[in-house]
């Protein structure tokens, strides 16, 4: 790769490659402000580099001398700032420096690729185009695809491929129409929020509590997220957009209101300026807002509704937008005219910026992490109701939503998403997925909170339902009922699921009510219950491979842990974590990880630091996954590969042997005993964190043998139980789960 621009998004898309493993020349205006860019995606945050190791595949350079190494190059992205005039000057060298067969691509995110391309060549138009990502590049699933008018379709077709395959990328292809289709539907989604705060006297507060988490889109909502990308950038973007849709009806909306030139004019820019909407305050950094009347900042109340509270819990998102639609407060009527607008406004972009709802919807949620696009959205609020609601509102729908209604077409989608309302062809067509869905699959066999699910060609899924995918009876006895299934009608097993995390662990209320009633028969028979579920995944008669992504802790780890093979999700965050909640793991863990790490005291700073993988490659540096294990890069092809490892394992699969492990003895007691002494004379950790370290400690020396002897399976697992247990018996280990319950963080006891 050749990456022009070590700015934020070439320094980070060059960070995106080398998390791929390709390496990249990283160039600028000279060699320091390239290796500048590599150091900032190294230290900011979220990082853009995956590990540290990952960034010695970028190589700084300057544009002066640096560009000859094009030569060596297959494809060369530009980055650099968002003016035509450097854009072109810039490429009229690169072009020179590149091979004749080398793809060039912009990221531009806003300047027609026919402007850029205007002096090219007849042969470097072909290979020309528009790859738009969006920043940071390693979180964000959207990569925009912009062919120009000459761009070969082959050239096209690698690329689109390339970023979906090895980049991990959600590929939407656009036309080369202003600011594409993520940015042209999320500016006019952010202006209209902004625009109705400010007529209807909405605070900051909220706005952004109304926009949130609460209606699916990002804590960011609405004027954080101005404040994280920068108001002068902001308002750059939305001038330039307004000049560049002069057919726009809409476009008025896009140019800067008046209170955010002013506070361009006293450079409060936001995040990097150090305030914008909100600024930090004080020693204690305490968050402060703005008075959009006054421009005087205050602390940030906190912003109830009651409608709101009454649904925010309420799983079903499109039931809880409902319910908040239907209200008469201020809640209701924000989001209805945000909603009545973007909807309106997305459709009638249809076909300008994207023939079919599918690109727009993908867009919104791949590039801007909203739950569901806008066609998805509006399904969810009903299509017939909210357009009788439009029309009564005196709201003009656009002609192609009016033939939709005329025809009695109800909804965008239809058949669980699989097919969808194409307006040209005026008739429903096949939606291909980017990847197996298991709602489309067939089930097997289904309890409250885990399935059987079909993937075909030989392959059974066990699929966990739960909330956070949390593991109790309803898990254990899926895989349980897995296990038989395969061995008796399939080849191969996978352990995989499609919700925001593989496993957040297991079901701490369970045991933390049976703890208080002192029911311990009942969580010594969970336990081992886990631990045999564990063994016979292990050493089933055909393979077992897991498929964990997002979070993967305590026994989630443990399922990977025993599972054949791993095919994990580049971001996987994998750790061990039982001691944060005041107990040890117990499904096999300390076994399992006793056989794949060197060094006692390694391991035990490990799980005794409840230490979680960044990602899939620091999950592998610390022993959580094995050298013979894989990562997919693309999420919504993890579940595909995984399959597919599963049954490639199965044409020639012999079970792991059962073998002693080697435990470190009394010796290796000491030392861990020593190590966490230190640590609490340090003030780094508690007393009673010292208590839950000793155990952890008799369990992996192997009961304090003498020597370093040789133990079964089997023992350090009743080693683990009991340890467990008798955690579990102590109130302070019962006030960390009650805690982390209530919080979702750690007590320090």
């Amino acid at each position: 790769m050749g990456v022009l621009g070590a700015g934020t998004m070439g320094a980070r898309i060059a960070a995106h490659f080398a998390n791929a493993g390709i390496p990249s020349f990283l160039l600028d205006l000279d060699a320091k402000m390239a290796q500048k860019g590599i150091e900032n995606a190294l230290k900011q945050r979220p990082a853009g580099f995956s590990t540290d190791a990952a960034a010695t595949l970028v190589e700084a350079g300057s544009f002066d001398g640096g560009l000859a190494r094009l030569r060596e190059c297959d494809w060369v992205i530009e980055a650099i700032v968002e003016n035509l005039d450097a854009k072109r000057a810039l490429w009229s060298r690169a072009i020179g420096a590149a091979r004749p067969d080398t793809v060039l691509s912009t990221n531009t995110s806003g300047i027609p690729l026919r402007e850029i391309s205007a002096a090219f060549s007849a042969a470097a138009r072909r290979r020309f185009l528009g790859t738009h990502f969006f920043n940071p590049p390693r979180y964000l699933h959207l990569l925009e695809v912009i062919p120009g008018a000459e761009t070969d379709s082959a050239i096209v077709e690698f690329v689109s491929g390339f970023a979906a395959s090895r980049l991990g990328k959600g590929v939407v292809a656009c036309k080369d129409t202003p600011n594409f289709i993520a940015n042209r539907i999320g500016l006019f989604w952010g202006a209209t929020a902004v625009g109705i705060a400010l007529a209807d006297g909405y605070s900051v507060e909220e706005t952004d509590t109304i926009t949130g988490s609460l209606i699916g889109l990002p804590n960011s909502a609405t004027f954080r997220l101005l404040d994280i990308i920068g108001l002068d950038v902001a308002s750059f973007v939305g001038e330039n957009l307004y000049h560049a849709a002069p057919d726009d009806p809409w476009r008025e909306r896009f140019l800067t209101p008046e209170i955010q030139k002013q506070m361009l004019g006293r450079k409060w820019l936001g995040e990097k300026s150090g305030q914008g909407f909100y600024k930090r305050v004080g020693p204690e950094k305490s968050i402060h807002a703005l008075d959009l009347r006054t421009l005087e900042y205050h602390p940030a109340a906190k912003v109830s509704f009651p409608s709101a509270d009454a649904v925010r819990n309420t799983e079903d998102l499109g039931g809880r937008l409902r319910a908040l639609l239907a209200g008469k407060d201020r809640v209701a009527a924000f989001l209805w005219k945000l909603y009545r607008d973007a909807l309106v406004y997305s459709a009638s972009r249809i076909p300008e910026i994207s023939d079919h709802v599918v690109e727009i919807d993908r867009a919104m949620r791949w590039g801007f992490a909203h739950k569901l696009g806008p066609f998805e959205l509006w399904d969810a609020l009903g299509f017939a109701e909210t357009a009788a609601r439009m029309e009564e509102d005196g709201c003009a729908l656009p002609e192609n939503v009016i033939a939709m209604r005329r025809s009695g077409v109800k909804s965008f989608y239809r058949r669980e998403g699989r097919e969808y309302f194409d307006f040209a062809a005026a008739s429903y067509q096949p939606l291909e997925a980017p990847g197996l869905i298991l709602a489309h699959c067939r089930k097997v066999k289904q309890n409250p909170g885990a399935a059987l699910i079909d993937l075909g060609d030989g392959a059974l899924c066990v699929e966990f339902r739960s909330k956070l995918n949390v593991l109790g009876v309803d898990q254990i006895q899926m895989i349980e009922a897995g296990l038989e299934e395969t061995k008796n009608n399939f080849e191969a097993m996978v352990i995989a699921n499609q919700g925001s995390d593989f496993s957040a662990g297991a079901n701490l209320l369970l045991i933390l009510l049976a703890a208080r009633e002192g029911e311990w028969d009942e969580i010594g028979t969970l336990v081992t219950r886990f631990q045999q579920a564990n063994l016979a995944m292990k050493y089933a008669s055909k393979p077992v491979v897991a498929a964990p992504f997002g979070r993967t802790l305590g026994g989630g780890c443990e399922i990977a842990l025993h599972a054949h093979r791993v095919q994990a999700g580049a971001e996987t965050y994998m750790g061990l974590v039982e001691v944060g909640v005041g107990v040890i793991p117990a499904g096999g863990g300390c076994a399992e990880m006793l056989r794949r790490v060197d060094g006692t005291r390694r391991l035990f700073e490990t799980i005794g630091g409840a230490k979680v993988s960044s990602c899939a490659a620091d999950a592998r540096t610390l022993g959580f996954l094995a050298a013979t294990d894989r990562v997919t890069m693309n999420p919504d092809r993890l579940i595909d590969d995984a399959k597919q490892f599963a049954l490639e394992l199965a044409r020639d699969y012999t079970p792991p042997p059962h073998a002693p492990i080697r435990v470190g003895g009394e010796a290796a007691y000491a030392l861990m005993k020593l190590s966490a002494w230190t640590y609490q004379q340090g003030g780094y950790i508690t007393e009673y964190d010292t208590v839950v370290a000793e155990k952890l400690a008799h369990v992996l020396s192997g009961g304090r043998l003498t020597g370093e002897p040789m133990v079964s399976e089997q023992y350090l697992l009743d080693l683990e139980r009991e340890a467990f247990l008798s955690l579990c018996g102590n109130p302070k280990t019962l006030a960390r789960m009650e805690h982390t319950l209530k919080t979702g963080k750690p007590l320090r006891n």
